[in-house]
């Protein structure tokens, strides 16, 4: 980022835009926002900034996690959402399409490598002669099961890196009412 002057103010990067003890980068890109427009309230910026960095960050960390299991977080999502169905472990893949928010051709392209990895198995729908049924292997079942428990680990210690169990409650308490509010 260049250290440009606006109208007279501090450069934009300059020590007072930039994060120090107790402050992160997006105070910095808010205060660097307060410098240039001061007329904008910049509080969605910061909690949304901060939501999108901490998916990136752990999101990455995850995808390492998954990586050592041999599997995409997509992957993952797909295996997991079968094992979480309950048994017999079986969807139709509109199913994990809605439940994944996936296209039909995105799922398809998960459901051949996951099949032809031995983790899921496609066979007719015996209740629709045009549909299928995805199930879950049982060498599937094993590996979503250790997976799952590599994914929270990671999840686990983002949240005691910087909040007690009472603050990550209130956390989840208040994103879920954020994410009912907004419909998502």
């Amino acid at each position: 980022m260049s250290s440009t002057r606006t109208s007279g103010n501090a450069p934009v990067n300059s020590p007072e835009t930039s994060p120090g003890p107790g402050r992160d980068a997006v105070d910095a890109i808010t205060d660097q926002w307060a410098v240039v427009r001061p007329d904008l309230e910049t509080l969605p910026m910061a909690v949304f900034g901060r939501i999108y960095r901490l998916t990136h960050t752990v999101g990455g960390r995850m995808e390492q996690a998954y990586a050592r299991h041999g599997i995409s977080r997509g992957e993952f999502d797909v295996l997991g959402t079968l094992r979480r169905s309950g048994e017999p472990y079986t969807l139709s893949p509109r199913e994990l399409s809605a439940t994944l928010m996936l296209t039909t051709g995105g799922m398809t392209g998960r459901l051949d490598k996951l099949e032809r990895a031995g983790l899921l198995s496609r066979s007719p729908d015996p209740h629709d002669r045009r549909g299928l049924r995805v199930t879950l292997s049982e060498r599937g079942l094993a590996l979503v099961d250790e997976a799952v428990g590599a994914g929270l680990a990671v999840q686990r210690e983002a949240l005691e890196a910087g909040l007690d169990r009472q603050e990550a409650e209130q956390l989840a308490g208040l994103l879920r009412k954020l994410l009912i509010a907004t419909g998502a």
